[in-house]
């Protein structure tokens, strides 16, 4: 049998799909492989280069194959499916995916350390959390309001609501009572909840040497510095900042017809996640700038021609290109060197 030199790993949670070919591109090995199996067939192979879709357990599988010597490389689904020739079977996907991975101009996704999924798994816990505690936020206002007890928005809001009710409690139906007492002590063990990830998180972040460089720039504090350090394992498969602010989907997104090219709004692709963050904190940059009178600065300028929106999404495509310079240049922020 000729020497496999790549393979198509198609994943899957119990039967997992192998095409590998040789030097000439001819196909040596086609077949399904049960769990199990799959170190122990690699085992067996000389070092060769392995595709996979990036999605939940590939960096899991990207390391165990890396320490048997083979290469490993990532790819993001969405660029492995025009290479898919018909149908949907895993023997089809198996070999997009093995076409895929030698093209020179493809797109790959670093392996994910154990400690940086850990990280990132903190984060996506965070995220449910809050929004766990928006949902039950919501659902106590909207009962309390049925029995006349309306409070402002924000936690102070929250707060005086919860007052509200504990007052009024004598004159509601004992089945309401108990509702909303479980919905407010639920609340609170969410919140409980998310202080203890934060704090985990910040330890994190003062223990990382990058992140911590990350949240010396203006917008960026722990939580997003943290997020952005685990998430890009090596920031130079990146070519340039704009490349990095491309992969959130800062970045304007194009279409172009009969010569004509329009951009419109931002593509919204990549990571929602960090993109949140990112836009978050260059809004309470620019609430600053508004306070502050900081005309100089690159956000109150361009607050006086265009709406605040726009410009928040802008900062964040500017602060995205810093902390990429930073982390693939090993850098610390210096405040005012890049003014424009």
């Amino acid at each position: 049998m000729n020497e496999i030199v790549t393979i198509g790993l198609d994943l899957a949670k119990n039967i997992f799909q192998v095409h590998g070919i040789d030097a000439c591109g001819q196909v040596v090995v086609r077949k399904p492989l049960r769990r199990g199996e799959v170190l122990k067939f690699f085992a067996g192979l000389h070092p060769c280069l392995i595709g996979i879709e990036a999605c939940a357990t590939a960096h899991h599988w990207g390391r165990e194959l890396s320490k048997l010597g083979h290469t490993v490389r990532l790819m993001p689904p969405a660029y492995v499916k025009p290479y898919v020739k018909r149908g949907k079977t895993d023997a089809a996907d198996a070999e997009a995916i093995c076409e895929a991975v030698t093209r020179p101009t493809m797109r790959f996704v670093a392996v994910k350390s154990i400690e940086q999924q850990g990280v990132l798994m903190l984060h996506k816990t965070r995220d449910l959390l809050v929004r766990q505690r928006t949902m039950v936020i919501n659902a106590l206002r909207g009962h309390l309001a049925e029995f006349g007890i309306i409070a402002a928005q924000g936690a102070a809001g929250v707060k005086a609501a919860i007052e509200a009710f504990h007052a009024a409690q004598d004159n509601l139906p004992t089945l309401a009572r108990r509702a909303l007492h479980g919905l407010i002590n639920q609340m609170r063990v969410v919140a409980s909840e998310i202080v203890k990830i934060e704090e985990q998180i910040l330890t994190w972040h003062r223990n990382s040497a990058a992140s911590r460089r990350l949240a010396g720039i203006p917008g960026i504090g722990p939580i997003t510095a943290s997020a952005i350090v685990a998430a890009i394992p090596d920031p130079t498969l990146f070519s340039s900042g704009r490349s990095f602010a491309a992969w959130l989907g800062l970045t304007p997104r194009s279409h172009s017809s009969g010569g004509k090219e329009k951009l419109v709004g931002i593509s919204k692709r990549g990571d929602s996640y960090i993109r949140r963050l990112l836009v978050i904190g260059a809004t309470a940059v620019i609430r600053r700038a508004r306070q502050d009178n900081a005309s100089k600065s690159w956000a109150a300028k361009l607050l006086t021609r265009k709406p605040a929106r726009l410009v928040s999404v802008a900062l964040a495509n500017k602060t995205a290109r810093i902390a990429w310079a930073l982390l693939a240049r090993n850098q610390t922020y210096i405040a005012g060197a890049g003014a424009a």
